[in-house]
């Protein structure tokens, strides 16, 4: 295995990160997952502008795009995979033991893992704990992901695969890795970013390609909705057939199983949409 560390490839044994790289002391990093479809990345565009307007919000220096670039296809050329998780992370770099930044610069870092299709539905359960919709990194994809950690350990021990979170008004928002789209009457609907969630870029192509609306939603929305169904890179569109002990008979529904059909047809036609 091959990974990409601060300028180069290098053989897993022998890549080294500072024991004081501030992504791993305080959290103090962004990161992007994107799909890898035979040896090649999917909506790679759209990955790195988040990426860069990430480090923007927590105030770290604006990445090298050309350089995740190669770093991304030396990775992927180097690791064949027909179905791959790639994930790139930027972090602030060594400094010191607390939440100052040091002035050693950042630390880049690319990596690949072969992956399988996920099922084409699941369950989910809520979890008690809040999204901040107001909060610093609110919409930033950071490596301080230790919440989802123990949201995401609360659905395996239910027997689901994602935990959905309300914001501190009780609205819908998002999973742990994941944003959400109900169907109400026929119509598709799915929270807007001001709900906190993140601006998945799934997300974004689901929208565009099916009209789905942003709507401020109540969390017990998932109690009454005729469909659910998931977005994120690695989900692509997954339906829901189970929300906490609710089962949603035929699971993929009509809409879901349409949104289904046309992220796949569209997402196969262009790698890079």
């Amino acid at each position: 295995m091959k990974i990409w560390l601060d300028g180069g490839l290098r053989d897993t044994d022998a890549a080294r990160v500072s024991a004081f790289d501030h992504g791993l002391t305080v959290g103090d990093g962004v990161f992007e997952t994107v799909k890898a479809v035979h040896g090649r990345p999917f909506a790679l565009t759209r990955h790195l502008a988040r990426l860069a307007r990430s480090a923007g919000g927590l105030g770290l220096p604006e990445p090298d795009l050309d350089e995740v670039r190669r770093a991304c296809a030396a990775v992927l050329g180097a690791n064949p995979v027909e179905l791959g998780r790639l994930r790139i992370t930027y972090t602030g770099g060594p400094g010191p033991l607390g939440s100052d930044r040091g002035d050693a610069g950042t630390t880049l870092l690319v990596a690949v893992g072969a992956t399988a299709r996920r099922p084409d539905t699941t369950a989910v359960v809520t979890v008690p704990w809040t999204r901040n919709e107001r909060g610093a990194v609110t919409g930033l994809k950071t490596t301080s992901y230790a919440e989802n950690v123990v949201a995401l350990a609360r659905a395996h021990e239910q027997g689901a695969t994602e935990a959905l979170f309300g914001n501190t008004r009780d609205r819908l928002c998002e999973g742990t890795g994941s944003n959400v789209f109900v169907v109400l009457d026929g119509e598709l609907h799915t929270p807007p970013v001001e709900s906190g969630c993140l601006a998945g870029i799934t997300r974004a192509l689901a929208v565009e390609w099916t009209g789905a609306r942003e709507t401020d939603l109540p969390l017990d929305v998932l109690e009454r909705a005729d469909e659910v169904f998931l977005t994120s890179t690695l989900r692509d569109v997954q339906a829901v057939h189970r929300v906490d002990g609710r089962a949603l008979a035929d699971a993929p529904g009509p809409v879901t199983a349409k949104a289904m059909r046309i992220f796949d047809e569209r997402s196969a036609a262009d790698l890079d949409p």
